[in-house]
């Protein structure tokens, strides 16, 4: 069965909801998993739990199937999501223009092309789509 990786904020964004809105959308076409992903920095820790991050998504969305919430700690946000994904061997993940601007700067540090997709689609054989905070995607 497919996989597909959501980071979300928690609580939900208006940018979190417009990425998991198009998360939960392909994952419906595909009739994939969905993994909805918080992670929680050490840092700035709120103690959020999986039972906190599913009762926030289903107060948005209402119950869905073939979901699982995840949360992570971890002190560098992208890393984590990147151990995520890696670990679950993702097939797809869905991330907000925000984040994927983040994973932007980290990789300039490390590489000459920063582009994410390509990256994640060269080092993980992994699609990603991005998605802005009023719901225009892009692959």
């Amino acid at each position: 069965m497919t996989l597909i990786v959501v980071p979300v904020r928690y609580p939900l964004s208006e940018h979190s909801a417009a990425t998991l809105r198009e998360a939960i959308k392909i994952s419906a076409d595909r009739n994939a998993e969905l993994s909805v992903l918080h992670v929680d920095l050490y840092q700035h820790s709120k103690n959020v739990t999986r039972t906190d991050l599913k009762r926030a998504v289903e107060r948005e969305f209402g119950e869905l199937n073939n979901v699982r919430y995840v949360v992570r700690r971890g002190f560098l946000l992208e890393e984590t999501i990147l151990e995520e994904i890696v670990g679950e061997n993702a097939d797809l993940v869905v991330i907000g223009s925000r984040q994927a601007g983040r994973w932007q700067r980290m990789l300039r540090k490390l590489r000459a092309d920063p582009d994410i997709g390509e990256f994640l689609k060269g080092e993980l054989d992994c699609t990603v789509i991005t998605v802005s905070a009023d719901g225009v995607t892009s692959r």
